[in-house]
C-alpha cells in the first residue's frame, strides 16, 4: 500500500512574505515617486509645515468666500463729537463805520483811535481837522468841513433774520436812539422802535439787535438765530463752560464753550450725533479681530490680503522659474559663447540694486496713480523679472553635469531635436531641485512683497495683502494700544514662510539620492 502524500493545506502566514522599508526586494517594486513621498511623509516636521500651509490655503481662498463682509467694506456707527460752530468775541475796541469812505478811510480810522486814548477833541489828518463829538464813553461821531463822515462805537447793530448788513444811517440812527434812551427813531422813510434790551423791530418784527458781542457762524451756510445768540452771550456773561439749546424744530444740542487767548475770542463746539467709521473697534461678535483705521473688517482683510500674498508669491515664482529654466537651459546645453553671454546677463542682473530700483517704481507709480489691480501687476512682473537668475544658474549647472551621461548621448544618436532634448530629457531631471527651489522661494517673494506693501510700495487699497495691514505700526498708538490690527497678520506672515521654509527643507531631503532608506 502506498505511502500517501500529505495534501495538508499550506497556512496562509506560511504565504506572506514581510518586508520592511529597508529590504531591497520592497523598494525595488517602488516607484521614484512614491520613494520621494514616503521619505517626506516620515519627516513629521516636513508635514506639520505641509498641514500649515494647507490651513493657510483654506483660511485664505475659502474664508474670503464664507466671509459675510466684502474686503473694502466700511462700517460706520453713530458717535458724539463736537464740532466748530460759531466763534464769538466781546468787543472791547471800538468799530468804525465810515459816511464818507474818502474822508473816513483807514488811516483816518486809525487816528480817530489815537485820539481817543489821548482823550482829544480833534485831530489833523491831510490838512483836515476832525472833531470828536463824545455821545457817550463807547460811542463817538466824527465831522470835518461840518458834516459827519463817519462813527465809532464798541457796541454792534447785528440783523436777526440774516447776515446782511445795515447802511450807515440806520446804524447811527439806531446807536444814537439807544444811547439817548429813546424808544423809537427814523432812518431811510422808516420808523422803527427798540427796547431797552437794544433789540429794534419794524412793524412790531424783530429786525436787529444792538449788542457789544460779535458773534458769527462758522459755515458760511449756517444762520444764528437771535434766541440762540442771546442763549450765548447769557452763557458766556455767567462764565460758564456749556449750554444746552434747542432750536426752532425742537432739535437738542449741547454747545461746549471755550475761550482761545491767542485769538482773544470764545470757539463754541455743537455736540452732535455724527456717523464715522467704525475705526479700531475693539473685537466683537460681529468683528471677530474688530476694525482697521478704515473701519473695515479685519477678519475679512486678512482672509483676503492672504489670499494676494500667495498669488503674488506664486506667480512671481512661477516668473522667474519660466525664465530661469529656458535661459539655464539654453546656456548648459549648448556652452561656449552662448553660455558666456547668458552668464554675464546673470552677472549683470546680481548687480542691479533691486531694492532702490522697486521703491524708485513704487515712486512713479505713485506719481501716476496707477490703479491697484495695475500696480498688483507690475509688481508681481519687476519681482519675477529680477529674480530669474538665481534659478537659471541652478538649471545651468545641473544640465552641465547631465549633458555628458549616455542618456544623452543616445538621445543625439537617435536624432532627438535639441528643443526636445533640453525640454524632454534634460529639464525633468533638474525638476526635483527646480521644486527644492521654488518651494523655499516662495517664502523670501512672500517676505518682499510684505516689506514693499508696508513701506507702501506694493500692493495698495482696496486690495489687503498681509504688508499693508501691518503697516498700521508706523503709527506708535497703534503699535501700543491695538494689538488686534498687526499681531494675527505678523503670525499669519510669520506661519506661512516658515511653513514654507520647512516643506522646501524636507523636500530637499525626500529628494536626495544619498539620503539612509
Amino acid at each position: 500500500m502506498s505511502k500517501k502524500e500529505n495534501t495538508a493545506p499550506v497556512s496562509n502566514n506560511e504565504n506572506k512574505q514581510e518586508y520592511s522599508l529597508n529590504d531591497d526586494r520592497r523598494v525595488k517594486v517602488l516607484s521614484p515617486g512614491m520613494l520621494v513621498a514616503k521619505r517626506f511623509f516620515r519627516n513629521r516636521l516636513a508635514v506639520t509645515g505641509l498641514i500649515i500651509l494647507a490651513i493657510m490655503f483654506a483660511f485664505s481662498f475659502l474664508g474670503g468666500l464664507v466671509s459675510p463682509y466684502r474686503q473694502d467694506q466700511k462700517f460706520t456707527r453713530l458717535d458724539i463729537q463736537a464740532k466748530d460752530y460759531a466763534g464769538a468775541v466781546e468787543n472791547k475796541s471800538f468799530v468804525a463805520n465810515a459816511a464818507d469812505k474818502e474822508l473816513f478811510s483807514g488811516s483816518v480810522q486809525a487816528q480817530t483811535q489815537l485820539a481817543i486814548q489821548r482823550k482829544n477833541d480833534s485831530f489833523e489828518y491831510n490838512g483836515l481837522t476832525y472833531t470828536l463829538n463824545k455821545i457817550n464813553d463807547d460811542f463817538y461821531s466824527i465831522y470835518t468841513c461840518g458834516k459827519l463822515v463817519g462813527i465809532v462805537s464798541k457796541e454792534l447793530v447785528n440783523s436777526s433774520n440774516s447776515n446782511e448788513s445795515f447802511s450807515f444811517e440806520f446804524t447811527y440812527a439806531a446807536l444814537m436812539c439807544k444811547a439817548n434812551g429813546e424808544s423809537s427813531f427814523t432812518a431811510e422813510g422808516k420808523t422803527y422802535t427798540i427796547d431797552a434790551d437794544g433789540i429794534i423791530y419794524e412793524n412790531g418784527n424783530e429786525i436787529a439787535y444792538i449788542s457789544q458781542y460779535i458773534i458769527r457762524a462758522v459755515m458760511g451756510d449756517v444762520f444764528l438765530t437771535r434766541d440762540f445768540k442771546n442763549k450765548l452771550i447769557d452763557a458766556l456773561k455767567a462764565k460758564q463752560e456749556s449750554f444746552v439749546y434747542t432750536d426752532a424744530d425742537g432739535v437738542e444740542a449741547e454747545y461746549i464753550l471755550h475761550f482761545d487767548p491767542s485769538k482773544n475770542q470764545w470757539d463754541i463746539k455743537q455736540e452732535i450725533d455724527t456717523t464715522v467709521f467704525d475705526t479700531y473697534s475693539p473685537p466683537s461678535k460681529t468683528h471677530w479681530l474688530g476694525t482697521d483705521k478704515y473701519g473695515m473688517d479685519m477678519l475679512t482683510r486678512l482672509m483676503y490680503g492672504g489670499r494676494v500674498s500667495l498669488i503674488i508669491g506664486f506667480i512671481v515664482v512661477f516668473i522667474e522659474t519660466i525664465l530661469g529654466v529656458i535661459l539655464g537651459g539654453i546656456s548648459g546645453y549648448f556652452g561656449g559663447h552662448i553660455d558666456n553671454l547668458i552668464m554675464r546677463i546673470v552677472d549683470i542682473f546680481y548687480c542691479i540694486p533691486s531694492m532702490p530700483i522697486i521703491i524708485i517704481l513704487g515712486a512713479a507709480m505713485d506719481a501716476a496713480n496707477v490703479p491697484s489691480a495695475t500696480r498688483m501687476l507690475y509688481l508681481m512682473l519687476i519681482l519675477g523679472f529680477l529674480g530669474w537668475p538665481g534659478i537659471a544658474r541652478l538649471v545651468r549647472g545641473q544640465i552641465l553635469s547631465l549633458r555628458e551621461q549616455e542618456f544623452m548621448t543616445a538621445t543625439e544618436a537617435c536624432g532627438i531635436s535639441v528643443p526636445r532634448r533640453i525640454f524632454k530629457h534634460l529639464i525633468p531631471n533638474v525638476i526635483p531641485q527646480l521644486i527644492v527651489t521654488m518651494t523655499m522661494g516662495l517664502g523670501s517673494t512672500i517676505i518682499t512683497e510684505a516689506t514693499l506693501s508696508f513701506l507702501g510700495l506694493g500692493v495698495r487699497f482696496p486690495f489687503a495683502s498681509w504688508g499693508n495691514i501691518i503697516n498700521d505700526v508706523n503709527n506708535v498708538f497703534v503699535l501700543t494700544h491695538y494689538w488686534n490690527i498687526w499681531i494675527p497678520a505678523g503670525v499669519l506672515l510669520l506661519l506661512t514662510v516658515l511653513a514654507f521654509n520647512i516643506v522646501g527643507d524636507g523636500l530637499r531631503d525626500a529628494f536626495d539620492p544619498k539620503m539612509k532608506r
